[in-house]
């Protein structure tokens, strides 16, 4: 079995840090996407936490798209959320992109290393033997 690691360089977070690990790593067909947050280039994107989600999601579906998974591949998903009141207003997000595809989840209240109210990893599948 192979490994293959998007993003080995590392990325770049918050005040140009730089982030020592993959944004995602592939083995037998499983794809585990690191925790995303909403950030763009290298900085968090102030918003209400329905902005924030989108945007923490996107970031999963584009390493996906990178990797060449899809929704239909998500397996499970983990969410860290700041604030339990949050947990209403992120599951309308988590709909609409999950709707036709829902993946099992677990979803927990914690403080995040950088000002944001969400954090979220996926866990992808897909059959080697499918392509």
């Amino acid at each position: 079995m192979t490994i293959k690691r998007y993003g080995a360089e590392g990325g770049e977070g918050t005040g140009g840090q730089h982030l020592p690990f993959s944004r995602a790593v592939e083995a037998g067909g499983w794809l585990k996407v690191s925790g995303q947050t909403p950030m763009r280039d290298g900085e968090v994107v102030e918003g209400s936490i329905v902005e924030q989600s989108k945007l923490a999601i996107e970031n999963c579906l584009n390493i996906m798209d990178e990797a060449g998974y899809g929704l239909e591949h998500v397996v499970h998903v983990s969410v860290v959320l700041t604030d339990a009141r949050y947990f209403q207003s992120f599951n309308k997000v988590f709909q609409q992109v999950f709707g036709d595809h829902p993946p099992a989840r677990i979803c927990m209240v914690a403080d995040l290393v950088i000002d944001c109210k969400v954090e979220v990893d996926v866990t992808c599948f897909k059959s080697p033997l499918s392509d």
